[in-house]
């Protein structure tokens, strides 16, 4: 089955029309696909990530961007230069009505997602949703009722869930190349505050919305659930148990969000995951440490080596004037590993166009986002409470 799986994914690397997709899962109604090629798309939320997956958006055959919304004017006019042919809107709502419409990108804050995605189902239109993709358990449990019924397709902006590199490591690791997976070392780290430029005082919470606990949960849902995403794909499970620590260790600006973050997730068959953020120092920036019996795999954000475990070596030698045993380490070498991509983010959006066009369910949907949704909260939760979070049996969904 293994074998037949990674054929699969090398055949489909070839092709930027391939999707990566899983056949249609349970509890979820039969999609409804285009009867042409070209998906009209609207953008709610312009800010710099909306502004981001536009300029991609208008690079990517068969898609049609016609309309945008912001609630802030400044942010719409900006997003205007990208798009010029779009129409512009103040409300999604209004965006919803928009004649023609097929699909949505909602890039706005993280607090927002659920509401405008509960609106994007009633307007019956295919919806792809930022990660996190919803703040909070109940609220996710919450959509989870209306999607049911949802007859769209539904995607996740976890874009690193669309890279073939990452798949290919996924097959490579489920295949047993590293051996039994026994932990997982994930960081994040960058040096600086984090903050956007406000050109306004009273649009602080607006534009710093990552920093304020009603808009956000921090590093956890923007940085570190791209990398428990991955854990949860590997490992085709999900966190049993969470604890960790976090707090504002170094910025001490007024924000409520973690500046510092340390999580260890407890995953079925004893596998221990780790996932720091730090805002105060950027040694090693993004990676991903996946450590087996037989080697160990390290990822970046499109880069990846393979690393076989090494051996001690016993040395007969005199230490301290007592001659005796000694023991080395002798690490082995690391190889990239060599394996053609697209930009993640590129490849997500194209896979968004390509499922809506072939009716298919794409590989980051509504259930893997889910998961890490109700993982990040488990965290959140962990770190303000000193507490041991565990899964709770509402989330099998």
């Amino acid at each position: 089955m293994v074998h037949k799986r990674r054929k699969f994914l090398k055949q489909s690397a070839t092709a930027l029309s391939s999707t990566l997709i899983l056949p249609q899962l349970s509890n979820f109604s039969i999609l409804q696909g285009l009867p042409n090629e070209t998906v009209r798309v609207g953008v709610i939320g312009t800010g710099d990530r909306g502004q981001g997956l536009m300029k991609i958006l208008n690079r990517i055959d068969n898609i049609d961007l016609i309309a945008i919304c912001d609630t802030l004017p400044f942010r719409l006019e900006a997003a205007a230069a990208i798009a010029p042919k779009a129409k512009q809107f103040n409300s999604h709502k209004a965006l919803l009505d928009h004649k023609g419409l097929d699909a949505v990108i909602i890039s706005t804050p993280l607090n927002t997602h659920a509401a405008i995605a509960a609106d994007a189902i009633d307007a019956d239109v295919h919806v792809y949703c930022e990660k996190t993709m919803v703040k909070g358990d109940d609220a996710t449990l919450k959509l989870y009722e209306k999607i049911k019924d949802h007859k769209k397709i539904f995607q996740t902006g976890h874009q690193y869930h669309s890279s073939r590199l990452y798949a290919h490591v996924v097959e490579m690791i489920q295949g047993g190349e590293i051996g039994v997976v026994s932990a997982v070392h994930a960081q994040w780290n960058r040096n600086g505050n984090w903050r956007r430029p406000v050109p306004d005082p009273k649009f602080e919470r607006q534009i710093n919305w990552r920093m304020y606990r009603e808009y956000s949960y921090g590093l956890t849902a923007e940085l570190s659930s791209h990398q428990i995403d991955f854990c949860n794909w590997f490992m085709e499970a999900h966190p049993e148990k969470v604890t960790g620590f976090g707090d504002i260790s170094y910025w001490k600006d007024g924000r409520e969000t973690y500046d510092n973050t340390h999580l260890i997730y407890s995953y079925p068959k004893g596998v221990k995951a780790s996932f720091t953020c730090l805002t105060s120092n950027a040694k090693d920036d993004y990676q991903i440490k996946v450590l087996g019996d037989k080697g160990s795999i390290i990822i970046d954000y499109q880069n990846a080596w393979k690393y076989p475990e090494g051996k001690y070596e016993k040395k007969m030698g005199d230490v301290d004037g007592v001659s005796g045993a000694t023991a080395s380490w002798t690490e082995g070498k690391g190889t990239p590993i060599d394996y053609s991509h697209t930009e993640p983010t590129r490849q997500a959006l194209e896979d968004f166009r390509t499922a809506i066009i072939e009716n298919r369910m794409p590989l980051s949907n509504f259930k893997s986002g889910a998961k890490v949704a109700f993982a990040v909260d488990m965290g959140i939760r962990a770190m303000d409470t000193n507490q041991v979070v565990n899964w709770d049996s509402r989330y099998t969904i």
